[in-house]
C-alpha cells in the first residue's frame, strides 16, 4: 500500500521541542518513503484546547517547512463517525458506574493509569448509575513489533483492564477516536512519541474488533527535562522554531552539516533519514 503518515497534535498550546520531534520524524519518514503526510488536530477534549493553538501549530509547521498533504482534519468535526463506530462495538461494551475516587486503590498500569478491576463487568450494582462505557478486553497477549522499541507484548485484561471508550461527560475517548481517524485517512504508518507506546495494544484491539488494518508503528524516545519529566507545556517547554531543527535531527540520531539553510537542511535530512539510528529508549534527557 502507498505510504500514508500523519502528525496528530492536541491544540493545548504551541509546538515545543518534544512535539517538534514527532512532527519532524513523521514528516521525514513519509517523505523518505515517497508517501503522503497528513495533519490532524486532536481537539476532542475541548476543556483542554487553548484558543488559537491550532492555528499557531499550523503556522509553526509552515515556518519550519513541514508541508502537509490534503486538508487538515479536526476531530471535533467527526463525532458522528465516532458514534457510528461505537455502535458497531456495542456487543463488546458495558456501562460503568465507577468514579476516579473508587478506583484509587486499584493497581497502577505501566503508563500510570489505574488497572480496571472489572467492578461493573457483570452489571451495575443496585442504586448505581452508568457514567462511562468500557470495552471488554481479553487475556490473550496482543503483540506487535515497533520499528524502534522492538517487540512489544501486553495482556490487556491483566495490564490495563477493560478501558473507557466513552467518558462520563459523553466525550469519545482518545483510543477510539484515533483508531477511527487513522482508518478513515488510510494511515499506514504511525510515528509518534514513546509516551503513547502503551496505548498501542488498546488501539490494535479496537482495530481488530472494527475490522481495520493495523498500521506499522514507530515510537520515538521522548525528550525529558532535567527532572526526568517529558517536555510539555506543563513543564514550561519553550515554543519550537526552525532554529530547533538541527538539535531535533541530532536527537533522532543524525549528524546534520552546519551552514545549511532551513529548506536545504530538510532536504539533506530526507535523504539521510534512517530510523535504525534512533536510540531504543522511552525517553532521553534534553537540555536546550
Amino acid at each position: 500500500m502507498p505510504y500514508v503518515g500523519r502528525f496528530a497534535p492536541s491544540p493545548t498550546g504551541a509546538l515545543h521541542f518534544g512535539s517538534l520531534l514527532a512532527a519532524l520524524a513523521s514528516w521525514l519518514d513519509a517523505r523518505r518513503a515517497g508517501g503522503r503526510w497528513l495533519v490532524r488536530l486532536e481537539d476532542l477534549d475541548s476543556p483542554r484546547v487553548m484558543p488559537g493553538a491550532a492555528d499557531a501549530i499550523l503556522r509553526q509547521l509552515q515556518t519550519i517547512g513541514l508541508k502537509w498533504d490534503g486538508p487538515v482534519v479536526y476531530q471535533s468535526a467527526r463525532t458522528d463517525r465516532y458514534r457510528e463506530d461505537l455502535q458497531r462495538l456495542a456487543a463488546h461494551c458495558y456501562p460503568c458506574a465507577c468514579t476516579r475516587r473508587e478506583l484509587e486503590d486499584s493497581a497502577l498500569a505501566i503508563d500510570g493509569s489505574r488497572i480496571y478491576p472489572g467492578t461493573c463487568r457483570s452489571g451495575l450494582s443496585e442504586g448505581k448509575t452508568a457514567r462511562a462505557l468500557r470495552l471488554r478486553t481479553g487475556d490473550e497477549p496482543i503483540q506487535f513489533v515497533d520499528r524502534v522499541q522492538g517487540a512489544i507484548s501486553q495482556s490487556l485484561r491483566r495490564d490495563v483492564g477493560d478501558f473507557v471508550v466513552q467518558r462520563a461527560d459523553g466525550q469519545f475517548a482518545y483510543q477510539l477516536a484515533v483508531v477511527v481517524d487513522d482508518a478513515a485517512q488510510g494511515v499506514t504508518d504511525v510515528v509518534r512519541g514513546a509516551d503513547l507506546l502503551d496505548s498501542t495494544t488498546r488501539q490494535i484491539h479496537l482495530q481488530r474488533l472494527l475490522g481495520y488494518t493495523t498500521p506499522r508503528y514507530l515510537h520515538l524516545p521522548v525528550a525529558a527535562n532535567a527532572q526526568g519529566d517529558k517536555l510539555s507545556k506543563q513543564t514550561k517547554a519553550a515554543d519550537a522554531c526552525a532554529a530547533d531543527v538541527p538539535a531535533a535531527l541530532r536527537f533522532l540520531g543524525m549528524d546534520p552539516p552546519a551552514g545549511l539553510a532551513a529548506r536545504e537542511l530538510l532536504g539533506w535530512a530526507t535523504g539521510h533519514w534512517d530510523p535504525s539510528r534512533i536510540p531504543r529508549a522511552r525517553s532521553i534527557p534534553y537540555a536546550a
